[in-house]
């Protein structure tokens, strides 16, 4: 049996392994998504997402266990902050939900940002498909939790859950107006600390005034995640938006955009990489860069220049 074929049955070890080559940009990684893909857009993509200490790991494992309780299988993938020294997510999913790690029907994978603007991995749409082909229901993306830029989580999710907690500054400034914008629930976690009542009516305050408003209402929660308090209440939102998504036909139209942001994003890839091999030959392109650094050009014409070299 090949490895498409041992990852559609479920496989762990293949699943794991075929990540790793994602992950690492081998040739056969490629080769076997290309397999996979028609087997994928069947699970429930969650995005997990909001300021650094939101609490965003404990609430993820928390709603893990509750799809456990129901009967759901998971997929998490936990994009980290990479570690200066060897590259890799400084957060490993051994210390993530460890209660899980020996679940079966439970797959995490930590995933190091390497330098990827938006919160997200450049692979992260790749493992999420790999989750899918294998048979995992519900996916949830655990974002690094770097602030705004982390409005790339929508393009991934069909649903996105923002959280925040009580005294991360004056009112909701910790949640600039992307997060707000892209948000389907917001979630006040740690509420029962001090302050709770009023991060919520900046919230409440914050999505009337969004200029970017559907028929979906975004709801507030309140959990206390540790606890458990408030969980049981927000997979419910959860799954309330998932019916929206299908009964308003958005289902198809976020798996249109999420595609849509892959291909642009590899199209991206593959052409910067063509460029700079066709246009780096013989040293050509480190000249041109002491060109520019010696103001003898500008970065413009140079681009233009190497674009004209391509036929382009």
């Amino acid at each position: 049996m090949d490895l498409a074929s041992k990852i559609l049955a479920g496989d762990v070890r293949s699943v794991a392994r075929l990540m790793s080559l994602i992950e690492n940009g081998e040739a056969e990684g490629i080769r076997i998504l290309k397999d996979l893909y028609p087997h994928t857009g069947r699970a429930h993509i969650i995005g997990i997402t909001g300021p650094p200490g939101s609490g965003k790991s404990t609430l993820t494992d928390k709603l893990t266990e509750g799809y456990r309780t129901r009967g759901r299988t998971v997929g998490i993938v936990a994009v980290d902050p990479t570690s200066p020294f060897t590259g890799g997510a400084i957060l490993a999913d051994r210390i993530r939900m460890q209660r899980h790690y020996l679940d079966e029907g439970v797959f995490i994978r930590s995933m190091a940002t390497r330098g990827h603007l938006g919160g997200l991995a450049r692979a992260t749409n790749d493992v999420v498909d790999v989750l899918d082909a294998a048979g995992k229901e519900i996916i949830v993306i655990e974002t690094v939790g770097v602030g705004q830029a982390e409005v790339e989580v929508v393009r991934a999710a069909h649903t996105s859950v923002v959280t925040t907690v009580p005294g991360l500054g004056d009112g909701v400034q910790t949640i600039k107006a992307g997060i707000m914008e892209i948000g389907d629930i917001f979630v006040v976690n740690k509420a029962d600390r001090e302050g709770a009542d009023r991060t919520v009516r900046d919230l409440e305050m914050a999505l009337m005034m969004n200029p970017v408003r559907g028929p979906w209402e975004p709801p507030i929660y309140r959990t206390v995640a540790t606890k458990g308090e408030g969980v049981p209440e927000l997979l419910e939102a959860i799954e309330a938006h998932r019916k929206f998504l299908l009964r308003e036909g958005s289902w198809g139209r976020k798996a249109r955009e999420r595609t849509e942001h892959t291909f642009m994003e590899l199209l991206r890839e593959r052409l910067a990489s063509r460029a700079l091999e066709r246009a780096g030959g013989n040293g050509s392109l480190a000249r041109l860069v002491e060109r520019i650094a010696r103001r003898e050009t500008d970065p413009y014409t140079a681009v233009e220049e190497v674009l004209r070299k391509l036929g382009l």
